[in-house]
């Protein structure tokens, strides 16, 4: 019996954040741009476009540090139930091309072509570029597809295309065409292990493939048999379809550390309110909630609860009120405050409503989340 050769893509919409927000604002195309915390705060950014990475504006970065580098960026707060309306119509698009469908992300995923070969002609590069180009013609979104043997292939061949880039690697190809590439692409490589890998004379793939797999294994125990693997073009083939997000959650760090409990308290319902209304863009209800305290000495706790499944805002924040009430130690001030939902259900499962008011309620809450998303998230408030 002949096994089939597998064709995994790899879709990585560029600057998805960013993307997105230009689309509502064509203003901030060709301009740098950065989505992210406050402008003069200890914000970080989320999203940085191509024109601001430049000046070496990169995610995960303090907002206050990326306007040192670059002094023309324009920070936008961003809007993640947008960002995961966007997210979920493309996925579901893809499915109109092939039957399996991994979401990695909120802006990758992956797709199996296997077996599809005849329906595009036999010529799967070129459906690459198809893709591409019905993603910008139909969302307005930029993004870079390759297509490879495994996952691991595809991701890393996408990122050496990026932007707005195709790419496949040929069966048989895998090992000529990472030998070159630094060590820094393959999975797993991160700020620790690029320095020691370094340190021992590794600098690029070629490299790692010049050793053995025991070697590796000496030196970084099971991450260096992993990246050994990796680098001799090996990777997992089958996709996970049944992809669900394991949380939400909205963390907010101030300007200025606060002791204010009357301000704790706005910000908790504002974030309260922000993870529930993602909540409900998914049709689902949450069962736990947690929270996050980071105090200006940086010690940080985290704190859950158990409740009824909900998608009530109210009820989130009186569960983290009273967590945070009960972890707060009011000799220290507060850096940071975050809230998280997990263990969903679906919205219209699990238990009846134990009153008549909740049904009311829910169709409440859909035009609260209507009103929001046309004129923005400070126009209505539930009280709390």
């Amino acid at each position: 019996m002949t096994i089939p050769k597998k064709y995994i893509a790899h879709l990585d919409l560029d600057c998805f954040f960013v993307s997105v927000e230009r689309i509502k604002n064509p203003a901030l195309n060709g301009k740098p741009v950065a989505v992210g915390g406050s402008a003069d705060g200890r914000g970080v950014v989320a999203s940085a476009s191509y024109e601001a990475r430049k000046f070496g504006v990169r995610s995960a970065m303090p907002t206050r540090r990326a306007l040192q580098l670059c002094p023309q960026l324009i920070v936008v707060r961003g809007n993640h139930e947008e960002y995961g309306d966007y997210s979920n119509k493309l996925y579901k698009r893809m499915f109109d091309f092939t039957p399996i469908v991994e979401r990695a992300s909120i802006d990758e995923m992956y797709m199996d072509f296997t077996g599809c070969e005849s329906l595009y002609g036999n010529d799967l590069p070129a459906l690459m570029t198809t893709l591409r180009q019905l993603v910008w013609k139909e969302f307005s979104l930029p993004c870079t597809i390759a297509l490879g043997s495994n996952k691991y292939i595809a991701k890393i061949a996408a990122g050496t295309v990026k932007p707005a880039g195709v790419c496949f690697v040929p069966h048989g190809e895998e090992k000529n065409f990472l030998a070159p590439l630094p060590i820094d692409v393959l999975p797993g490589v991160g700020t620790k292990t690029a320095p020691l890998l370094r340190e021992k004379g590794f600098r690029t793939v070629a490299d790692i493939q010049r050793t053995s797999r025991k070697q590796m294994n000496t030196l970084l125990g099971e991450v260096g048999t992993h990246l050994f693997t990796i680098a001799n073009g090996e990777g997992p083939d089958a996709l996970t379809v049944d992809w669900e997000r394991k949380s939400i959650s909205r963390e907010e760090t101030f300007d200025h550390d606060i002791g204010d409990i009357s301000q704790v308290t706005k910000i908790l319902h504002s974030l309260s309110e922000d993870v529930c209304s993602t909540l409900r863009s998914y049709h689902w209800k949450a069962k736990t909630v947690s929270l996050k305290l980071r105090y200006a000495d940086f010690t940080t706790l985290t704190r859950a609860v158990t409740i009824k499944p909900t998608e009530d805002d109210t009820v989130v924040f009186v569960a983290v009120n009273e967590l945070f009430r009960a972890a707060y130690s009011r000799k220290k001030l507060v850096r940071l405050l975050g809230v998280r939902l997990s263990n969903f259900s679906d919205r219209e499962g699990g238990e009846l409503d134990l009153f008549p008011g909740d049904g009311r309620r829910s169709q409440m809450f859909d035009a609260v989340d209507k009103l929001r998303k046309k004129f923005g998230d400070d126009v209505i408030h539930v009280g709390s």
